[in-house]
């Protein structure tokens, strides 16, 4: 790729991205109820663990349990927020009429996508990042454990792997605009129930924990668990950080291929535009 070529699909990309935080606030409102509905969630996941104390009727300590739960709201809030934010990117362009300009326009489909991935990871860094400043407000969180530089080396490799399932997943508003976002949703709610966002996938039947294997989601949550409790290092925690680089390496890429061949096949039907 040339010079101008590149300068030009960098101008590209970060028109996306521009964009895409001006659709945030045109519509606040709506970001305002999720971030809300999120936050509750997260505080509500908080209170269960301390709850635990409560029925079991003896003074225990609930810290760890309280922050186990916390991790996993939050880190879930982040990873979903990513998978939806570039799974709905084809639903987004038809509700706002602009899926024909956007496909007709001169730039790679790989720039578009990848654009509205980094949108996505900045986005759903800052809304965790305040979800968590409130959630502080609720508990007492002991963090002296934490190692935050292994965090967010968790942080950054799943995000690979996440963005991937949601190109793939993407693929599905293209192909079906009457269903396609619906399918995505359930999709999410699977991998929910499948990675032990809220409890050891080992509590699990163990053909789920087969299929809990296969999800990014389960190496994220442990890892994050693992460096902010107990302070664990990246390569300490390797058994759960190469299956991260590997899923990222494969579904990234296939995600890429595969929406690009989609795109062929929705064009050639005819339901790029079709609203349902």
């Amino acid at each position: 790729m040339s010079s101008q070529a590149l300068a030009r699909e960098l101008r590209a990309s970060w028109a996306f991205i521009e964009r895409n935080f001006n659709f945030t606030k045109r519509y606040w409102k709506w970001e305002l109820v999720f971030f809300v509905y999120t936050m509750a969630n997260s505080v509500t996941m908080g209170f269960i663990g301390k709850g635990i104390e409560a029925f079991s009727g003896t003074k225990l300590d609930t810290s760890y349990l309280i922050l186990y739960m916390l991790l996993g709201s939050i880190l879930w809030g982040y990873l979903s927020i990513l998978f939806e934010i570039v799974a709905e990117t084809v639903a987004w362009e038809r509700w706002e009429e602009t899926i024909e300009y956007t496909f007709m326009a001169p730039v790679r489909r790989a720039t578009h996508l990848l654009s509205t991935c980094g949108y996505a990871i900045l986005y759903g860094i800052l809304r965790s990042g305040l979800i968590l400043v409130v959630v502080s407000v609720f508990f007492d969180l002991d963090l002296g454990r934490a190692n935050f530089l292994s965090a967010a080396g968790i942080l950054a490799v799943s995000s690979f792997s996440f963005v991937g399932l949601g190109i793939v997943a993407a693929v599905l508003p293209l192909i079906s605009p009457e269903k396609g976002v619906q399918v995505v949703h359930i999709f999410q709610a699977l991998l929910l129930m499948f990675s032990g966002v809220y409890y050891e996938i080992d509590v699990l039947p163990m053909w789920m924990q087969q299929v809990g294997k296969l999800s990014p989601a389960t190496y994220a949550l442990r890892g994050m668990r693992a460096s902010i409790l107990e302070g664990r290092t990246m390569p300490e925690m390797w058994n759960d950080v190469w299956p991260l680089i590997l899923l990222g390496a494969l579904l990234l890429p296939f995600g890429l291929v595969f929406f690009k061949r989609m795109e062929v096949w929705a064009k050639k039907r005819g339901v790029l535009k079709r609203s349902g």
